[in-house]
Protein backbone atom coordinates (compact mmCIF):
# COMPACT_ATOMS: atom_id res chain seq x y z
CA UNK A 1 0.00 0.00 0.00
CA UNK A 2 1.13 3.17 -1.13
CA UNK A 3 1.42 5.83 1.82
CA UNK A 4 -0.07 9.42 1.40
CA UNK A 5 3.34 11.47 0.95
CA UNK A 6 2.78 14.87 2.66
CA UNK A 7 2.69 18.05 0.93
CA UNK A 8 5.89 20.45 0.79
CA UNK A 9 5.92 22.88 4.02
CA UNK A 10 5.06 26.42 2.56
CA UNK A 11 8.05 28.95 2.79
CA UNK A 12 8.29 32.85 2.07
CA UNK A 13 11.33 35.03 1.14
CA UNK A 14 12.01 38.16 3.07
CA UNK A 15 11.89 41.15 1.47
CA UNK A 16 14.47 42.72 2.53
CA UNK A 17 17.94 43.07 0.66
CA UNK A 18 19.81 40.10 2.47
CA UNK A 19 22.92 42.28 2.06
CA UNK A 20 21.02 43.91 5.22
CA UNK A 21 20.65 40.97 7.06
CA UNK A 22 16.98 39.88 7.80
CA UNK A 23 14.19 41.46 9.47
CA UNK A 24 13.89 39.15 12.23
CA UNK A 25 16.95 38.16 13.78
CA UNK A 26 16.41 36.30 17.47
CA UNK A 27 19.95 35.74 18.44
CA UNK A 28 19.79 31.91 18.79
CA UNK A 29 17.24 31.25 15.91
CA UNK A 30 13.24 32.56 16.37
CA UNK A 31 12.92 29.89 18.88
CA UNK A 32 15.01 31.76 21.50
CA UNK A 33 13.26 33.43 24.03
CA UNK A 34 14.60 36.66 25.27
CA UNK A 35 15.33 36.84 29.40
CA UNK A 36 13.28 40.07 29.63
CA UNK A 37 10.75 39.97 32.62
CA UNK A 38 7.36 40.86 30.32
CA UNK A 39 4.04 41.49 31.42
CA UNK A 40 1.33 41.27 28.64
CA UNK A 41 -1.97 41.88 30.82
CA UNK A 42 -1.70 46.06 30.16
CA UNK A 43 -4.46 46.70 27.12
CA UNK A 44 -6.05 42.84 27.28
CA UNK A 45 -5.53 39.67 29.64
CA UNK A 46 -2.92 37.25 27.62
CA UNK A 47 -5.81 34.29 26.93
CA UNK A 48 -7.16 37.01 25.24
CA UNK A 49 -4.64 38.68 22.98
CA UNK A 50 -6.10 39.28 19.10
CA UNK A 51 -5.23 41.76 16.39
CA UNK A 52 -6.38 45.24 17.35
CA UNK A 53 -7.29 47.38 14.34
CA UNK A 54 -7.76 51.63 13.97
CA UNK A 55 -10.32 53.09 16.41
CA UNK A 56 -13.69 54.06 14.87
CA UNK A 57 -12.53 57.99 13.97
CA UNK A 58 -9.67 58.13 15.22
CA UNK A 59 -7.29 60.69 12.82
CA UNK A 60 -3.15 60.61 12.04
CA UNK A 61 -1.44 63.90 13.85
CA UNK A 62 -1.28 66.62 11.56
CA UNK A 63 2.27 67.14 12.51
CA UNK A 64 4.87 63.96 12.66
CA UNK A 65 8.31 64.16 13.25
CA UNK A 66 10.63 61.74 12.17
CA UNK A 67 14.36 61.37 13.45
CA UNK A 68 17.63 59.40 12.89
CA UNK A 69 20.90 59.74 12.93
CA UNK A 70 23.98 57.99 11.34
CA UNK A 71 27.20 57.38 11.84
CA UNK A 72 30.96 56.80 10.56
CA UNK A 73 34.19 55.29 11.59
CA UNK A 74 36.59 58.09 9.59
CA UNK A 75 39.47 56.65 11.32
CA UNK A 76 41.17 54.03 14.15
CA UNK A 77 43.84 55.70 16.01
CA UNK A 78 46.46 54.97 18.37
CA UNK A 79 47.94 56.96 21.45
CA UNK A 80 51.12 56.52 23.53
CA UNK A 81 51.50 57.59 26.72
CA UNK A 82 54.65 58.73 28.56
CA UNK A 83 54.85 55.66 30.74
CA UNK A 84 54.92 53.27 27.42
CA UNK A 85 51.14 52.48 27.65
CA UNK A 86 49.05 52.78 24.92
CA UNK A 87 45.39 53.29 24.07
CA UNK A 88 43.04 52.61 20.96
CA UNK A 89 40.65 55.10 19.59
CA UNK A 90 38.29 55.62 16.86
CA UNK A 91 37.91 59.48 15.26
CA UNK A 92 33.99 59.21 14.16
CA UNK A 93 32.05 61.73 12.31
CA UNK A 94 28.03 61.49 13.16
CA UNK A 95 24.87 63.09 12.03
CA UNK A 96 21.33 63.75 13.49
CA UNK A 97 17.91 65.38 11.56
CA UNK A 98 13.86 65.52 11.91
CA UNK A 99 12.03 65.50 9.23
CA UNK A 100 9.05 67.25 9.58
CA UNK A 101 5.73 66.02 8.12
CA UNK A 102 2.63 68.24 7.19
CA UNK A 103 0.13 65.72 7.19
CA UNK A 104 -2.80 68.34 6.22
CA UNK A 105 -0.74 69.55 3.47
CA UNK A 106 0.39 66.04 2.40
CA UNK A 107 4.32 68.23 2.66
CA UNK A 108 7.39 66.96 4.27
CA UNK A 109 10.48 68.98 4.43
CA UNK A 110 13.89 68.63 6.17
CA UNK A 111 13.47 70.75 9.61
CA UNK A 112 17.11 70.53 11.16
CA UNK A 113 20.45 68.50 11.05
CA UNK A 114 23.50 68.55 13.43
CA UNK A 115 26.97 67.23 12.60
CA UNK A 116 29.19 66.50 15.26
CA UNK A 117 32.87 64.67 15.12
CA UNK A 118 34.75 63.06 17.80
CA UNK A 119 37.68 61.48 18.86
CA UNK A 120 37.00 58.22 21.46
CA UNK A 121 39.29 57.14 23.51
CA UNK A 122 40.58 55.98 27.50
CA UNK A 123 44.04 58.37 26.86
CA UNK A 124 44.11 60.07 29.91
CA UNK A 125 46.66 62.38 27.75
CA UNK A 126 44.47 62.65 24.74
CA UNK A 127 41.93 65.84 23.96
CA UNK A 128 40.44 67.09 21.40
CA UNK A 129 42.02 66.42 17.17
CA UNK A 130 42.67 69.05 14.65
CA UNK A 131 42.32 67.42 11.23
CA UNK A 132 43.18 70.50 8.98
CA UNK A 133 40.08 72.74 9.44
CA UNK A 134 38.12 69.70 11.09
CA UNK A 135 37.72 69.36 14.76
CA UNK A 136 37.22 66.03 16.88
CA UNK A 137 36.71 66.84 20.18
CA UNK A 138 37.63 64.34 22.68
CA UNK A 139 34.99 61.92 24.33
CA UNK A 140 37.33 59.91 26.93
CA UNK A 141 35.52 56.68 27.56
CA UNK A 142 35.84 54.53 30.84
CA UNK A 143 37.79 51.38 31.58
CA UNK A 144 40.31 50.44 29.55
CA UNK A 145 38.97 51.49 26.57
CA UNK A 146 39.20 48.23 24.75
CA UNK A 147 38.77 48.87 20.32
CA UNK A 148 36.27 46.53 19.90
CA UNK A 149 33.70 48.91 22.67
CA UNK A 150 34.72 51.90 21.04
CA UNK A 151 31.94 52.03 18.48
CA UNK A 152 29.35 51.74 20.83
CA UNK A 153 30.59 55.12 22.58
CA UNK A 154 29.54 56.99 19.67
CA UNK A 155 26.11 56.61 20.57
CA UNK A 156 25.40 58.71 23.64
CA UNK A 157 27.00 61.72 21.60
CA UNK A 158 24.83 60.77 18.80
CA UNK A 159 21.69 60.43 21.06
CA UNK A 160 22.24 63.35 22.69
CA UNK A 161 22.66 65.29 19.22
CA UNK A 162 19.24 63.96 18.17
CA UNK A 163 17.56 65.11 21.37
CA UNK A 164 18.41 68.58 20.43
CA UNK A 165 17.65 68.59 17.05
CA UNK A 166 14.00 67.21 17.55
CA UNK A 167 13.75 69.68 20.34
CA UNK A 168 14.21 72.50 17.65
CA UNK A 169 11.41 71.31 15.76
CA UNK A 170 8.39 70.23 18.03
CA UNK A 171 5.23 71.75 17.88
CA UNK A 172 1.89 71.53 20.28
CA UNK A 173 0.25 67.89 19.11
CA UNK A 174 2.72 66.60 16.55
CA UNK A 175 3.91 63.01 17.05
CA UNK A 176 7.91 62.48 17.37
CA UNK A 177 8.96 59.19 15.94
CA UNK A 178 12.27 58.11 16.78
CA UNK A 179 14.26 55.56 14.45
CA UNK A 180 15.15 52.88 16.99
CA UNK A 181 14.95 52.11 20.99
CA UNK A 182 13.81 55.32 23.27
CA UNK A 183 16.84 54.70 25.01
CA UNK A 184 17.66 57.51 27.56
CA UNK A 185 14.86 59.65 25.30
CA UNK A 186 12.07 58.09 27.25
CA UNK A 187 11.17 61.97 28.53
CA UNK A 188 10.28 63.37 25.58
CA UNK A 189 6.81 64.12 25.18
CA UNK A 190 4.57 62.05 22.56
CA UNK A 191 7.67 60.48 21.47
CA UNK A 192 7.32 56.22 20.29
CA UNK A 193 10.64 54.59 19.64
CA UNK A 194 10.56 52.73 15.99
CA UNK A 195 12.44 49.07 15.92
CA UNK A 196 12.51 47.67 12.51
CA UNK A 197 14.83 44.89 13.11
CA UNK A 198 13.63 42.44 15.50
CA UNK A 199 17.12 41.10 17.46
CA UNK A 200 14.80 39.22 20.41
CA UNK A 201 11.79 37.40 20.67
CA UNK A 202 9.91 38.73 24.22
CA UNK A 203 6.87 36.78 24.00
CA UNK A 204 6.05 33.13 24.65
CA UNK A 205 4.80 31.04 21.32
CA UNK A 206 0.80 31.93 21.88
CA UNK A 207 1.16 36.03 21.92
CA UNK A 208 3.73 35.51 19.31
CA UNK A 209 1.50 33.69 17.24
CA UNK A 210 -1.26 36.67 17.18
CA UNK A 211 1.64 38.52 16.26
CA UNK A 212 2.59 36.57 13.40
CA UNK A 213 -1.13 36.52 12.45
CA UNK A 214 -1.42 40.61 12.31
CA UNK A 215 -2.70 41.70 9.11
CA UNK A 216 -1.49 44.89 7.53
CA UNK A 217 -2.70 47.99 9.58
CA UNK A 218 -3.15 45.65 12.66
CA UNK A 219 -1.14 45.27 15.68
CA UNK A 220 -0.94 43.61 19.29
CA UNK A 221 -1.95 44.57 22.40
CA UNK A 222 0.16 46.35 24.92
CA UNK A 223 2.41 45.25 26.53
CA UNK A 224 5.28 45.57 28.94
CA UNK A 225 8.63 45.17 29.02
CA UNK A 226 10.97 45.09 32.22
CA UNK A 227 14.67 45.50 30.17
CA UNK A 228 16.98 47.63 31.54
CA UNK A 229 15.10 50.41 29.88
CA UNK A 230 11.94 49.37 30.48
CA UNK A 231 8.28 50.59 28.53
CA UNK A 232 5.34 49.74 26.98
CA UNK A 233 5.88 48.31 23.66
CA UNK A 234 3.68 46.44 20.93
CA UNK A 235 4.09 45.27 17.69
CA UNK A 236 2.52 45.99 14.76
CA UNK A 237 2.61 44.95 10.66
CA UNK A 238 3.25 47.62 7.48
CA UNK A 239 1.39 47.21 4.25
CA UNK A 240 2.77 45.86 1.37
CA UNK A 241 4.06 42.79 2.76
CA UNK A 242 4.81 38.94 1.46
CA UNK A 243 3.16 37.22 3.51
CA UNK A 244 5.86 35.95 5.67
CA UNK A 245 5.47 35.52 9.18
CA UNK A 246 7.49 38.51 10.11
CA UNK A 247 7.24 40.32 7.09
CA UNK A 248 6.37 44.43 7.64
CA UNK A 249 6.62 43.33 11.61
CA UNK A 250 7.45 46.15 13.51
CA UNK A 251 8.22 46.87 17.48
CA UNK A 252 7.40 50.13 18.82
CA UNK A 253 7.91 51.45 22.75
CA UNK A 254 7.00 54.41 24.47
CA UNK A 255 8.11 55.07 28.09
CA UNK A 256 7.09 53.58 31.54
CA UNK A 257 6.43 56.81 32.98
CA UNK A 258 2.81 57.42 31.15
CA UNK A 259 -0.08 56.10 32.02
CA UNK A 260 -2.20 52.94 30.52
CA UNK A 261 -4.13 54.78 28.62
CA UNK A 262 -1.29 57.00 27.45
CA UNK A 263 0.30 54.02 26.37
CA UNK A 264 -2.93 52.69 24.45
CA UNK A 265 -3.91 56.17 23.04
CA UNK A 266 -0.04 56.46 21.67
CA UNK A 267 -0.48 52.95 20.01
CA UNK A 268 -3.41 53.78 18.36
CA UNK A 269 -2.13 56.62 16.86
CA UNK A 270 1.12 54.99 15.49
CA UNK A 271 -1.45 52.40 13.97
CA UNK A 272 -2.69 55.15 12.24
CA UNK A 273 0.00 56.64 11.48
CA UNK A 274 3.07 54.92 10.53
CA UNK A 275 1.52 52.86 7.77
CA UNK A 276 0.95 55.92 5.03
CA UNK A 277 4.78 56.01 5.49
CA UNK A 278 5.98 52.67 4.76
CA UNK A 279 8.48 52.05 2.03
CA UNK A 280 8.27 49.72 -1.41
CA UNK A 281 10.22 47.06 -2.48
CA UNK A 282 11.46 48.79 -5.90
CA UNK A 283 12.44 51.89 -4.16
CA UNK A 284 14.02 50.55 -0.71
CA UNK A 285 15.82 46.92 0.18
CA UNK A 286 14.95 46.96 3.37
CA UNK A 287 10.72 47.92 2.52
CA UNK A 288 8.48 48.42 4.13
CA UNK A 289 10.27 48.86 7.10
CA UNK A 290 12.63 51.15 6.35
CA UNK A 291 10.19 54.50 6.13
CA UNK A 292 10.43 56.57 3.34
CA UNK A 293 11.39 59.86 5.36
CA UNK A 294 13.61 57.73 7.48
CA UNK A 295 15.37 56.47 3.62
CA UNK A 296 15.98 60.18 2.54
CA UNK A 297 16.77 61.59 5.59
CA UNK A 298 19.51 58.56 6.02
CA UNK A 299 20.66 59.47 2.69
CA UNK A 300 21.24 63.36 3.48
CA UNK A 301 22.90 62.66 6.58
CA UNK A 302 25.74 60.37 5.53
CA UNK A 303 26.19 63.01 2.66
CA UNK A 304 26.49 65.78 5.17
CA UNK A 305 29.15 63.48 7.13
CA UNK A 306 31.40 64.47 4.64
CA UNK A 307 34.06 63.00 2.41
CA UNK A 308 35.61 59.88 4.15
CA UNK A 309 38.90 59.06 1.97
CA UNK A 310 39.65 62.76 2.31
CA UNK A 311 38.79 62.94 6.31
CA UNK A 312 41.33 59.80 6.69
CA UNK A 313 43.78 61.80 4.62
CA UNK A 314 44.07 64.76 6.61
CA UNK A 315 43.60 62.38 10.35
CA UNK A 316 46.74 60.23 8.91
CA UNK A 317 48.55 64.41 8.11
CA UNK A 318 47.68 65.54 11.75
CA UNK A 319 48.56 61.96 13.54
CA UNK A 320 52.29 63.74 14.69
CA UNK A 321 51.04 67.55 15.59
CA UNK A 322 50.26 68.03 19.32
CA UNK A 323 46.91 67.85 20.40
CA UNK A 324 44.81 71.30 20.58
Amino acid sequence: MTGVQAPPPRYYVDGWDPSYGASFEAAGGPAAPSSAKVEPDVELPADEWRAVGVPDGLAAPDVVLLVDGVRRIDASVWTREDDGASYPGIAASYAAGVVRCDLRRGAAELAGTRVARGLFTASPSAGDVLAGQVRYTLHRVGGSGELSKLPAAVQGPLTALEVEVSDAARTDDDLLVLDGPLRNRRHLPRTIGYIKTQHSQYLDAGLTAVVTRLAPGERSPVFKLGTAWGGYSWYLRLPGTTGAPWAGIVRVECSAELSVPEAIGLADRSLVTLPRFASSPYKDPRAPQNLIPIAGLERRLRALLGDARLLHRTLTMAANRPYR
